[in-house]
């Protein structure tokens, strides 16, 4: 089910659900949907994928019925954040939403003083996993076109967010989040930070002070760098 929700920057369409609904924020103990009249987030622009790999069956996933998503946001952005696979851009009528974990991460970034338009979003996999997959073969392949992207942009700084993304951007099993946090890294040859998943941040809202915290930590080095 979805609603139509008229704000101070248009009418925006929220989903809900008894799991985790796209919306600004969700009382749970009132069941209320409460909008943040400061900020709205917005469905950012997709890139498009090459045309030569829109239909890459080299993984495997694409067995899941999924498509590809190469990354959205903008493609010139200095900052490229890296999240592990594409959430749903699209409901099951095919119509546009802004799922939870790009509401959050827009709230927090925009909290931060970083604007979207410096941001470009990408994915260590292209295509969003709907059942089990061999996880390490994947991610190894699809590091690819990760590597073709950093070539080809060369950002100035890198956010990765959740173990997941960080785990494979800096090709070591054992990295956390946790204990890597406020902390600039030298992973091939890009300043890269780490922060959690919007969607943990989602589940554990103890974990939003943190959040803000990574996302103000990179927006105070960008604005240093004077771009």
């Amino acid at each position: 089910m979805g609603l139509a929700v008229a704000t101070g920057c248009g009418v925006l369409r929220l989903r809900s659900s008894v799991t985790g609904a796209s919306s600004f924020f969700v009382n749970k103990r009132q069941s209320e949907l409460k909008i943040m009249p400061d900020f709205c987030p917005k469905m950012l622009a997709e890139e498009p994928t090459p045309n030569h790999l829109v239909n890459c069956q080299e993984c495997g996933l694409y067995e899941q019925g999924t498509r590809m998503v190469w990354g959205e946001g903008n493609p010139r952005g200095p900052i490229m954040i890296i999240l592990d696979n594409p959430g749903a851009r699209e409901d099951r009528e095919g119509e546009s939403f802004v799922c939870g974990t790009r509401q959050t991460l827009q709230e927090v970034a925009n909290e931060a003083g970083l604007k979207i338009d410096d941001l470009y979003v990408t994915f260590i996999l292209k295509r969003k996993p709907v059942r089990a997959y061999d996880k390490e073969l994947v991610r190894q392949i699809c590091m690819r076109h990760l590597e073709q992207q950093l070539t080809e942009k060369k950002p100035t700084l890198i956010l990765c967010l959740g173990n997941v993304a960080v785990q494979s951007f800096f090709q070591n099993p054992e990295a956390e989040v946790k204990s890597m946090r406020s902390s600039w890294h030298d992973i091939r040859g890009f300043q890269t930070a780490v922060a959690y998943h919007p969607l943990a941040v989602r589940r554990r809202p103890n974990l939003r002070n943190l959040f803000l915290e990574d996302l103000t930590f990179v927006a105070d080095h960008f604005h240093s760098l004077n771009l």
